[in-house]
Formats: structure tokens, sequence, C-alpha cells
């Protein structure tokens, strides 16, 4: 957390010792476990420290749409922190170790330390800059495009939590799930990653996905990562 939070916004030794004295109660959470449900008031903020999760939201005939995935070092709900109810679901794809800090904990660490708020904001902006390039993806893009293109940023984001290497990594997502991310049916999704495998671009064993052609796989996804701020060029420092 205090190195994600550090590649937002400097910080100060002091602010680091604040965030890693925040008060916070540790659990192993099985896969499928809810994190927050919504139309219920939140309570606390939950951080990832290890597994996946995913935000979701159902349609009133009951069908799902994931709108972002999260990874180890990731809050899934700091908006949370100063709202008093939970317009979205968040679940963990896989067992996970998630530290539970209090809503209150939250809100006197930014008050107490305008750096610890300044990098807490730019990371839900960046979190909002995601979640706007899925609404693109799945609102203006073929079916062979949204798939690439959320293969290439699994691939960048994994790689920056240390959970991939040379574009290959596992694929956090069953096909099924995937499919609720893209907007697409599962029988679908796996036309699409055997057309992209027969091209070339990618290959797969089982849930392990190895990107073969980047450059390609880039320009059949629009994939721009821009909107990632991974290497922080659009982030004001001042």
């Amino acid at each position: 957390m205090v190195r994600r939070l550090e590649s937002r916004s400097p910080l100060a030794e002091g602010e680091r010792e604040a965030l890693l004295g925040l008060q916070q109660s540790i659990r192993k959470v099985a896969a499928g476990a809810h994190l927050v449900r919504d139309g219920e008031p939140p309570e606390q903020c939950a951080l990832l420290l290890s597994g996946f999760a995913y935000r979701y939201k159902i349609t009133g005939d009951g069908a799902r749409q994931i709108v972002s995935l999260h990874i180890a070092g990731e809050f899934v709900d700091l908006q949370n922190s100063f709202l008093s109810i939970s317009d979205h679901s968040v679940q963990t794809l896989t067992a996970a170790e998630v530290a539970f800090v209090p809503l209150q904990a939250i809100r006197d660490i930014t008050f107490a330390y305008p750096a610890i708020a300044r990098a807490m904001w730019i990371d839900t902006l960046v979190d909002a800059s995601i979640f706007r390039e899925w609404v693109v993806n799945v609102g203006r893009r073929d079916s062979r495009a949204r798939v690439a293109h959320i293969l290439c940023e699994f691939s960048l984001r994994l790689e920056e939590g240390g959970l991939a290497r040379e574009h290959r990594y596992e694929l956090p997502m069953t096909q099924e799930q995937l499919a609720d991310a893209v907007g697409l049916t599962s029988v679908h999704v796996n036309r699409v990653l055997r057309q992209l495998g027969e091209e070339g671009l990618i290959s797969r064993d089982r849930r392990s996905i190895t990107i073969q052609d980047w450059q390609r796989l880039r320009d059949a996804g629009d994939f721009n990562e821009r909107y990632l701020h991974h290497d922080g060029e659009a982030i004001v420092r001042s």
C-alpha cells in the first residue's frame, strides 16, 4: 500500500510511518467472499494484500456486469470512506488476504496528513480513469478488440504488481467472468480467445496467457496504456 501510494504522490518518513501504523484487521477470505455489498452502508475499507477481486453491478433482470478488477496492493473501495451507502458490490475472484481498515481511521489519516490524502485522491482518480476505459471498451469496441484490450491491460497491471513477467501471466478470471467484464457471452469469449491464438497473438495453457506478439495485440485491442498512469508522467507532483 505504501509503495503504491508513493507512486501517486511523494510521502515523507512520518507519513509512511502513519500508513504502516494504520489501524487494521487482517483476515484470509475464500474465493467468492463479498468485501462490499451493493446497498449496504460501508463500515470499513478493504485493502487487498494478496489475491484478486472484482467490482460489479447486477441489473434488474439479474445480469451481472463486472466493472473493474483489483489486484494485491489496491484498496477496492476507497471512495466509500466518504460515502454513506455502497452503490456496487466487490467480491473476491480467488482466495485472498485482506486488511480491513475502519472508515474513521481512513478519514483521520487523510485529515491529519494532506500528502496522504493527496495520494489517496490521485489513486481514486486513476481508478476512475480505468473505469472510463472499460466503459469505452464495452460500449464502442467490437468483440475481438474488447478481449484483446483487456488482455493487454491485465498484462501491464499484473506486471506492475509483480504477478506477470514478459507478458506471461495467469488469467485471474474464468471465461464466464471475463465475458461479464467485456459484455459478451462466455461462448463468444472462448471463440475470440481461440481466434487470437490462431492469429499468433497469444497462446494459452488452461488459464495461463502468454502474449506472443505484443504490438499486434495492442493494435487489435486499440490499446493505449496512458489511462493506467503507470509512469506518473500525467500526475502533477507539486
